[in-house]
C-alpha cells in the first residue's frame, strides 16, 4: 500500500519541482516600479554638489555593476509626490509612447553624469543639483512611475 502511494505522488512531487523551477527567476524579479525606486527615488537628502554624492549613490544603488551607468537623475521629493505625476500632465515620451507625465511645478532632483575620463570599474560621476519639472512614464495598476524619461526647465 505504502509503495503504491509513493508512485501515486513521484508524478506529482515532480510536476511540483517543475512548476516551482521555472517559476522561481521570476520571483526575484524587480519590477519596473521598484527599479524606478532604486535608480531615482532619494527623498531622504539634499545632497550637496560634491561628486562624492552621485560616486556614493550609483555605486550603492548597484549602477556600476558591470559597466558605468552613463546618465542617472536622483528626484529628492516623497514618493508619494513622485507617484501623484502619473496623474498630471500627459506628454508624448522621448520613445514616442504616450505614457509620459510632467510634473505641474519644479522639484529637486540631482544629475548624475559620468566625467569623460571614467572607466569601468572605476565609475566616477559628476554632481549636479537643479530644480526641474520631471517627466516620467507611468504603469500598471496601479499607475505608477516606471520610467524617468527627462527634466525640463519651464519659465513662468
Amino acid at each position: 500500500m505504502t509503495l503504491e502511494k509513493s508512485f501515486v505522488l513521484l508524478p506529482l512531487l515532480a510536476l511540483m519541482l517543475l512548476v516551482l523551477g521555472w517559476a522561481q527567476p521570476s520571483l526575484g524579479k524587480e519590477s519596473p516600479a521598484r527599479k524606478f525606486q532604486r535608480q531615482h527615488m532619494d527623498s531622504d537628502s539634499n545632497p550637496s554638489n560634491s561628486s562624492s554624492y552621485c560616486n556614493l549613490m550609483m555605486r550603492r544603488r548597484n549602477m556600476t555593476k558591470g559597466y558605468c551607468k552613463s546618465v542617472n537623475t536622483f528626484v529628492h521629493n516623497p514618493l508619494v509626490d513622485v507617484q501623484a505625476i502619473c496623474l498630471q500632465k500627459n506628454i508624448t515620451c522621448k520613445n514616442g509612447q504616450p505614457n509620459c507625465h510632467q510634473s505641474n511645478s519644479s522639484i529637486p532632483i540631482t544629475d548624475c553624469r559620468l566625467t569623460g575620463s571614467s572607466k569601468y570599474p572605476n565609475c566616477a560621476y559628476r554632481t549636479s543639483n537643479k530644480m526641474r519639472h520631471i517627466i516620467v512614464a507611468c504603469k500598471g495598476k496601479p499607475y505608477v512611475p516606471v520610467h524617468f524619461d527627462g527634466s525640463v526647465e519651464v519659465s513662468s
